[in-house]
């Protein structure tokens, strides 16, 4: 008994649109996405001595160095807030957005043995790496919190939030889209060109220092206005200076900028998305 074309629960086909987000199947999928979670969150842990200390001692000795080197050499002000905190903030943002980007960028040269067997959609993988790493961010968060409040009860600094911490889920969701909508594009070129995951790791460093995780925007603005667009418009400079400025009442932040990087969030994701999906389908034959 032959089966009519509406009949059929699901249809693979190698065809693609011009622009085709398939969010319909990854929808489908969704359970699948959820198990992609779970593996990445237990393999990370197993077989670790530390397991999840490991992330917690990464940021302190990070914000360690960049104060000794960037605030007691470099005195850098930091308007205020404890060096210290300061660094530890702009470290905990940034640190979700480059995970997210390191390690979905390389999503078909990693996983080409399961991509090349079985059938699902491929965007699950990156967008599984993203879900993922809210583990880390959230115990970076905490650790951001109990800092916080020990500088709030034994250094007697005011620190308290504003009203825009209600903003706080948008801007990890603008990390995750910039870092994800990146990690895509970056992940469907290297099909081709395998020497971008050396230059990858090489532009992370680089871009780190532009996006005002060291120090603040203000100082920028203030002795060199000359490259304060540079800052202006880096969606990351304004995410680390938002975070700053809506858990500690302090940093550079104008509504501009807040939708202006929501905006590019929104395009990249969805141009990535896009690039990812064309990909797709024939990358096997040159991964």
């Amino acid at each position: 008994m032959s089966l009519e074309k509406e009949d059929w629960l699901y249809e693979i086909s190698a065809k693609k649109k011009l622009i085709d987000l398939n969010l319909k199947e990854l929808w489908q999928y969704r359970d699948l996405l959820f198990l992609f979670v779970k593996r990445d969150i237990v393999t990370v842990y197993k077989q670790t001595i530390l397991g999840p200390l490991w992330y917690l001692i990464q940021p302190l000795f990070t914000s360690v160095i960049f104060t000794l080197v960037f605030n007691n050499l470099g005195n850098i002000k930091t308007g205020g807030i404890p060096p210290f905190l300061f660094n530890l903030a702009g470290i905990t943002a940034w640190n979700y957005f480059k995970v997210c980007l390191t390690e979905t960028s390389t999503t078909f040269t990693k996983n080409q043995n399961i991509f090349g067997k079985v059938y699902f959609p491929r965007a699950i993988m990156p967008i599984s790496v993203t879900f993922s790493n809210l583990l880390k961010f959230g115990i970076q968060l905490f650790i951001f919190i109990i800092f916080y409040i020990y500088f709030i009860t034994t250094g007697g600094y005011d620190l308290t939030p504003n009203s825009k911490l209600m903003l706080f889920p948008v801007y990890v969701l603008m990390m995750a889209m910039l870092g994800l909508g990146a990690g895509m594009i970056i992940s469907s070129w290297t099909t081709k060109y395998k020497d971008l995951n050396v230059v990858v790791s090489f532009a992370v460093q680089l871009l780190m220092y532009i996006s005002a995780v060291p120090f603040p925007m203000s100082e920028i603005i203030d002795k060199k206005p000359e490259y304060a667009w540079l800052l202006e418009y880096n969606p990351l400079a304004q995410i680390v200076e938002g975070f700053r400025h809506i858990t500690m009442d302090s940093g550079y932040f104008t509504w501009w900028g807040f939708f202006y990087t929501l905006v590019v969030s929104c395009i990249l994701f969805f141009f990535g998305l896009i690039i990812f999906n064309r990909t797709e389908k024939n990358f096997i034959d040159t991964v």
